[in-house]
């Protein structure tokens, strides 16, 4: 079992992005998603966790390896959802630049899950919107 809680590291995750907007919306995305910081395969295959030292009282911060992340679901090694695989790879692109087909991710989310893209989205551009997705 992982030492952390999902808000323990969500907040590691958030420490980790503060002050870049493309990541903060890949963090903000994977946090309001929910599903892959509840999954212990997740956590304990693709998020570091680290003492920061340069961050006053040396908190801790984590970060999720994207692309070995990602790999892992392509591959089946890391099974999941379609609307799972589409927010973490929505997330991946934000946080790493790692390409999406838009097309095919978008299709297949529903409101609540869409609403969140796009609130990263406008995040990731430095804007923040009030989403209502019908």
């Amino acid at each position: 079992m992982h030492p952390y809680t999902s808000a323990e590291l969500a907040r590691k995750l958030q420490r980790t992005a503060t002050g870049l907007l493309s990541a903060e919306a890949a963090v903000d995305l994977l946090i309001g998603h929910g599903a892959w910081l509840a999954r212990e395969d997740f956590v304990h295959g693709f998020i570091d966790v680290a003492t920061d030292p340069f961050q006053r009282g040396h908190e801790q911060v984590a970060a999720v390896r994207w692309e070995a992340a990602t790999g892992a679901v392509k591959a089946g090694r890391l099974v999941c959802s379609g609307s799972e695989a589409a927010m973490l790879s929505i997330a991946a692109s934000l946080a790493a630049g790692i390409t999406v087909d838009l097309r095919e991710t978008l299709g297949g989310l529903d409101a609540a899950n869409l609403a969140l893209v796009l609130k990263a989205l406008a995040r990731a551009n430095g804007r923040a919107v009030q989403v209502r997705v019908r």
